[in-house]
């Protein structure tokens, strides 16, 4: 059996309605994420240094 095919219908392009760069994360993005990560950062060493041997809160 042959399947039917409409030859009016415009080809396919390939990406469709996706941007040539879709999935990769511009500049802007990767700045700020690598400034949200330092500041995660940051903030975990500062709770490190509380000098509370590391254990939990048991204040309650």
């Amino acid at each position: 059996m042959r399947a039917h095919t409409d030859t009016t219908a415009p080809a396919p392009e390939g990406r469709g309605l996706q941007p040539p760069a879709y999935g990769v994360p511009s500049p802007a993005l990767l700045a700020r994420a690598d400034r949200g990560f330092a500041r995660f950062l940051a903030q975990q060493n500062e709770d490190q240094g509380d000098g509370d041997g590391g254990g939990e809160d048991t204040q309650r």
